[in-house]
């Protein structure tokens, strides 16, 4: 039997490990939070394992495992370096699931809004310093303190996070009022993305090239609808590649069948 581990900190690494508890293909699954842990910790013959790895201990961690699927989110550079070394040094086969970036075909639209594009959370903190109006923020909790920087972030900024203890508390000792904080899970529609922009009165929508799982034609369709500029932060490194759900799933099988 193959032994795989899938550190999976995305929508498309839960769909992949679904899969395989479904075709009765066990994997060890390794995630940061306790939320990630929750999401499928009830996936027959999926192991879950919690805490957040340096690169040694990534190392440690995949001298078990044959194979190791990165499906790590597409801005967690870091961790991806970190995974390649680690399977390069051990000597287990790396794949990474990665999931498009739709941007540029987005902004093809002839109804794409009005959009700056970024290089990373400092520049878009610059950037909306400058600029007037509310922001709706789409980018989660871990960069809350830079956005802080921004001019009158606690009148001007609403932050959209996961509903997570730890996002909120964050949040809340950064000085964000109570009342600008939106504590839920997506995915998010059209529609909920436009009420929600026209609810905090926003000018600007803040978000990452997320790709369709993370919503981003849903929020860039919402944000023409409801007048609104958006911040788009590059991803950090255009020239990655990697696979998609299927094709994971179809490369794990025929390695499989190999190994038996």
């Amino acid at each position: 039997m193959m032994r795989l581990a899938v550190f999976a900190g995305t929508t498309e690494g839960h769909e992949l490990l679904a899969l395989l508890s479904r075709h009765g293909m066990p994997a060890t699954a390794f995630v940061a939070t306790e939320y990630g842990a929750e999401l499928i910790c009830d996936l027959p013959g999926i192991e879950v394992r919690q805490g957040r790895l340096d690169a040694d201990e990534m190392r440690v961690a995949l001298a078990d495992f044959e194979v190791v699927v990165d499906a790590t989110h597409p801005y967690a550079t870091i961790v991806s370096a970190n995974l390649r070394d680690a399977a390069r040094l051990t000597g287990t086969r790396y794949i990474r699931l990665l999931r498009p970036s739709l941007l540029d075909e987005e902004l093809a639209d002839a109804d794409a809004p009005r959009v700056i594009e970024v290089a990373d959370a400092q520049e878009a903190a610059e950037r909306l310093s400058g600029l007037e109006g509310g922001v709706l923020l789409t980018t989660g909790s871990k960069d809350l303190s830079i956005y802080t920087q921004v001019r009158d972030y606690e009148e001007r900024l609403f932050v959209r996070i996961l509903p997570v203890a730890s996002g909120l508390e964050r949040a809340l000792a950064l000085g964000y009022p109570a009342k600008h904080i939106i504590c839920m899970q997506g995915p998010f529609s059209r529609s909920l993305n436009v009420a929600m922009l026209r609810q905090v009165d926003a000018r600007w929508l803040l978000t990452k090239d997320t790709g369709a799982a993370g919503g981003l034609p849903e929020k860039l369709t919402a944000a023409h609808e409801a007048d609104c500029g958006v911040v788009v932060i590059r991803r950090p490194d255009v020239n990655e590649r990697g696979i998609g759900v299927s094709d994971v799933f179809e490369l794990l099988s025929s390695i499989s069948s190999n190994c038996c």
